[in-house]
């Protein structure tokens, strides 16, 4: 059975999806799809559940539910003999998606790196490879000081 969501509730998800539509880019869709299966009851719906719930057509949340699956914030399910698939977020999404954040800080400081052995002759260019470099840097080691999330 679903369980309807209140005029609060559908406020909070609206806030989530504002707030991750302007700091991360996110289409309002995908935020709205994702607040709803943070407040849900049951935490798993199908994506007719979904359309139905954020007022969005089929293709536009196929598209959505994608790039939320694909990014790690969702998981998908479908049970054994069952054609419709479920959606949920996981109870660990949030940590695997910052840990491999976190990880791809050292990926870009190989690319930072280059780029500085590469311009080394021109100051100006180098100056702002070197900014980025030293930004990505302070940034891999406050998170390996801050330590794994409880």
């Amino acid at each position: 059975m679903l369980t309807l969501m209140g005029g609060e509730v559908r406020e909070w998800v609206e806030r989530v999806a504002a707030f991750l539509t302007r700091e991360y880019g996110l289409p309002p869709i995908a935020g709205r799809v994702l607040g709803r299966l943070m407040a849900c009851d049951p935490p798993e719906q199908s994506a007719a559940q979904l359309a139905e719930a954020v007022g969005a057509s089929r293709a536009s949340l196929t598209t959505n539910l994608r790039l939320l699956v694909d990014a790690g914030l969702v998981g998908k399910r479908a049970g054994r003999g069952e054609r419709t698939a479920y959606y949920r977020v996981d109870d660990d999404a949030w940590q695997r998606v910052i840990r491999r954040r976190i990880a791809t800080l050292g990926s870009f400081r190989d690319i930072t790196r280059a780029g500085i052995e590469l311009l080394e002759r021109d100051g100006g260019r180098a100056a702002r490879v070197r900014s980025a470099d030293a930004a990505f840097a302070w940034l891999a080691e406050t998170f390996r000081e801050a330590g794994e999330p409880e």
